[in-house]
């Protein structure tokens, strides 16, 4: 295996653990905030409260695991939250994404990937 070829498998992966980071702390948060959701609104028991205090405390947790400034990091993590955010309500509360849901997450797909991979001089 060639220099190029080591550095482009390491790159790789580092992105994979990047961008699953980023689904692990969208997981933490959208479902924390759903199981307070369902506590308040739907009248569920108090443990929905607790397990989405812990899960939401984990959230704030994955986000260190990242490599880049913060600002970046947060910045990005808004982008994927919003397209999980759609996800999440597509498979928990049964409604699908329409057509301008679907073109504003490319739209924010491709600023997160600009925000968070563009490279940068001395970085």
């Amino acid at each position: 295996m060639t220099q190029i070829d080591a550095r482009c498998t390491s790159r790789t992966k580092s992105m994979i653990l990047t961008i699953l980071l980023f689904i692990l702390a969208g997981i933490f948060e959208i479902g924390g905030g759903y199981f307070i959701w369902l506590w308040i609104r739907e009248n569920k028991d108090i443990s929905f409260a607790l397990l989405g205090a812990i899960t939401l405390f984990l959230y704030g947790i994955v986000p260190t695991f990242q490599t880049s400034h913060f600002h970046r990091i947060y910045a990005t993590y808004g982008g994927i939250f919003v397209v999980m955010s759609l996800l999440w309500g597509w498979v928990f509360d049964r409604i699908p994404p329409d057509t301008y849901d679907i073109i504003g997450c490319i739209v924010i797909l491709v600023g997160v990937g600009i925000i968070y991979f563009w490279p940068r001089e001395g970085e």
